[in-house]
């Protein structure tokens, strides 16, 4: 059986903590913009140093422009190993 995306959304993504977390998220991408570290399409991400789910922030000096491939490289699991 496939994936259940709209399920996924229902019970997870739309919930008041995630949108929360998506929206700070988004809002260091467009800092990041803003500074010229990152363009649309440059195949780049928004690093957080200490990630928003261990209690970082969006200030400058906790976030970096890292490719995709470094970021998304390690699964976002309760076991997985967050720096």
């Amino acid at each position: 059986m496939g994936r259940n995306y709209r399920s996924e959304y229902d019970n997870y993504h739309s919930s008041p903590e995630q949108k929360k977390k998506r929206a700070m998220r988004n809002a260091a991408r467009r800092k990041a913009e803003k500074l010229g570290t990152v363009s649309k399409g440059d195949g780049k991400d928004v690093h957080h140093i200490k990630p928003l789910a261990k209690g970082g922030k969006n200030t400058p000096g906790n976030t970096r422009a890292v490719p995709k491939s470094q970021n998304r490289s390690f699964a976002r699991t309760s076991k997985a190993r967050m720096k």
